[in-house]
């Protein structure tokens, strides 16, 4: 009898938090109860499905321990805020300070990582590569530009295709966590030059990183953002 009853109170204990599951909702979030929690994006490929260009160990530090930092700083900086169940596009949009910055990572990193594969067409296609044409005169030319804009960004920060309201081309620099969507412009392809993406594999040589990144761009993604 002693131990029945010992077993209806353990089964007490656990079962109002039975229904407390993880449900995954709008990209990277994940629901347990009410809470929305911010979540670290499954890659779109194994680890090693970059190399040679960047390794396996680069995606291990870069993604494994630097992008889930800041999924993990933004859920404790947000609890108890009125971000705490806002998607992360708005908390991009709407907040400052330490927020953002890791809210800006995580979607920035997220971005970053969705724009790789290793299957890469290496130009562009459709409507994207006649806007670059007709922009920068041909994808060569875009191409010098792009890798300008990525090895010249003082210290740590980003490079953009994006296109405007106007659905105008342009490359940008953004510092920092800096994003464009806070200029009312849309991402189109990233070149992340923080220099943890690349220390790994090429020390200090940032070119050499651009370099191999040409490799990897998943022109059929950015296809579809332009089209967005």
């Amino acid at each position: 009898m002693k131990r029945f009853l010992a077993v209806l109170f353990v089964l007490s204990l656990v079962m109002p938090f039975s229904n407390l599951k993880a449900q995954k909702i709008d990209g990277n979030q994940m629901k347990v109860g009410n809470i929305k929690k911010h979540s670290l994006e499954k890659l779109p490929y194994s680890m090693d499905a970059l190399e040679p260009h960047i390794s396996k160990a680069t995606l291990e530090f870069h993604y494994g321990k630097h992008h889930q930092s800041y999924v993990d700083n933004l859920n404790k900086l947000i609890e108890g805020t009125e971000f705490e169940n806002v998607k992360l596009e708005d908390i991009v949009l709407k907040s400052k300070g330490a927020i953002f910055n890791n809210a800006a990572q995580v979607w920035n990193h997220t971005f970053y990582w969705n724009g790789l594969t290793p299957k890469s067409s290496q130009k562009p296609m459709g409507k994207l590569k006649e806007a670059i044409d007709k922009e920068f005169g041909s994808f060569e030319n875009f191409k010098a530009k792009f890798t300008a804009a990525s090895t010249s960004l003082f210290g740590s920060g980003w490079a953009w295709l994006v296109k405007d309201k106007d659905g105008k081309l342009e490359i940008v620099q953004t510092s920092n966590a800096e994003n464009p969507m806070r200029q009312g412009k849309t991402p189109i392809l990233v070149c992340d030059v923080w220099e943890h993406a690349y220390y790994i594999d090429q020390k200090n040589k940032r070119a050499a990183y651009v370099e191999a990144f040409w490799n990897l761009v998943d022109w059929k993604r950015a296809e579809e953002n332009y089209r967005r």
